[in-house]
């Protein structure tokens, strides 16, 4: 099988071990990018656009098609998703449609396709200045959260408590999404919707994080993961825990608001990663993306729920049924965090042994490279990396999750 893989404008090498592992399932990958390094990936297997606009990159698309013949076309980036569909589409390949994916991209889109299928969501409003933010907060009551339509990574996603925290962070959000890395790593030439601010109500119960497959109508919830971070006001810090804590009965009510939400956004065959959280004692969408999760998400699939989420980007993206059953944990508990450090410019990071080397680490992903930037709230959401730990309770995988972590240095220049 041949999959061509998308990046319009690379992401460092953020996507390599998910290539690998694309690979390992036998597929002969290809690797197309709008708009970054020339040796990035094999030459006989890359081809470099130099453009992230979407007619060239079609352009290229088609030239290397009518060589390779492939198979299909996918994605593990956020900014790349309404690209994929719309070259999917110009090949002639299985994909999910540029509508569906503009709704799974751009949160506004997103919230309105909701709104109009009667699928339950915060109240919403888009927002052109602070004082509409403010007129949105006087309706809907603090706190609220100000968030981009187009962004991810929790990056300038604020919790506003009250008329001064939401003048301080509106300003804040309103300026970094001018130079926010995913918002502006969408291809060129297509209209996207609205690049601005949402103001939605507050949901003050527990969150939930799925890796989920839609394929004809039906929705699975693949794997099921808790996050169990202390929230401040920038929801940055996230760490998790699987297997579920959720009741059956939570959870079938979960599977029921991402069916929904899915069927809304117009998903009928494609992965998701699907965020839930409660008010009221009741699930509401935060949102559904039509990729694979973050960080560790798919080791944790396949860890605590035998769901392998990279396996069924592969089968949907060649327009085949993916191996897929609603969620059954395993009954291996994990705990996995994103590592955060000071703000500053990076030296050198440092792992020890002791942590590299433990079986009972499952995950270990250091992102940032000496001279990386290192951006903290209110200025951006950077983080060095992924740490995750095995254990046989939450209690257990906790603890040395936060053991290790705390032995994980940063230099900074």
């Amino acid at each position: 099988m041949k999959l061509l893989t998308i990046e319009t404008r690379q992401y460092l090498e953020y996507y390599h071990s998910r290539y690998r592992q694309v690979q390992d399932l036998g597929v002969d990958l290809y690797v197309l990018n709008g708009e970054g390094t020339e040796d990035f990936w094999p030459a006989d297997h890359y081809r470099l656009v130099g453009s992230k606009n979407i007619d060239d990159m079609i352009a290229t698309a088609k030239q290397w098609h009518a060589t390779e013949a492939f198979d299909g076309v996918i994605t593990f980036s956020e900014a790349a998703v309404v690209a994929v569909a719309a070259i999917a589409e110009a090949l002639g390949l299985p994909g999910i449609g540029v509508e569906a994916a503009l709704n799974s991209r751009n949160k506004y889109l997103m919230r309105q396709a909701h709104e109009k299928a009667g699928a339950p969501i915060p109240g919403f409003r888009f927002v052109t200045s602070l004082a509409e933010a403010k007129s949105a907060a006087g309706e809907f009551g603090y706190p609220v959260i100000v968030k981009p339509t187009l962004g991810a990574g929790s990056h300038f996603v604020f919790r506003c408590d009250d008329e001064a925290e939401l003048t301080e962070h509106y300003e804040q959000a309103a300026q970094g999404i001018q130079d926010l890395f995913w918002a502006n790593s969408e291809a060129d030439g297509i209209d996207l919707g609205p690049n601005g601010l949402l103001v939605e109500s507050f949901l003050d119960g527990k969150e939930y994080l799925m890796e989920a497959v839609a394929w004809d109508g039906e929705v699975y919830l693949g794997s099921v993961v808790d996050r169990i971070t202390a929230e401040g006001g920038t929801f940055d810090d996230d760490v998790h825990h699987a297997p579920t804590s959720m009741s059956p009965d939570d959870l079938k009510a979960v599977h029921e608001v991402v069916t929904a939400g899915a069927l809304a956004q117009g998903l009928t065959h494609s992965v998701m990663h699907a965020e839930v959280r409660f008010h009221g004692g009741k699930p509401y969408l935060l949102e559904i993306a039509a990729r694979v999760g973050g960080g560790g998400l798919d080791m944790i699939a396949r860890i605590t729920a035998e769901h392998d989420p990279i396996a069924a980007v592969v089968d949907i993206g060649a327009g085949r049924r993916p191996s897929v059953r609603h969620f059954q944990p395993t009954g291996t508990h994990i705990a996995a965090m994103c590592l955060i450090s000071d703000a500053g410019v990076v030296r050198e990071v440092r792992v020890p042994e002791e942590v590299s080397g433990s079986d009972r680490v499952f995950l270990l992903k250091i992102t940032a490279r000496p001279g990386d930037v290192v951006k903290r709230p209110p200025d951006g959401n950077t983080i060095i990396g992924f740490l995750g730990a095995t254990g046989t309770s939450e209690a257990d995988a906790f603890a040395l999750m936060n053991d290790y972590a705390a032995k994980i240095e940063v230099d900074f220049q």
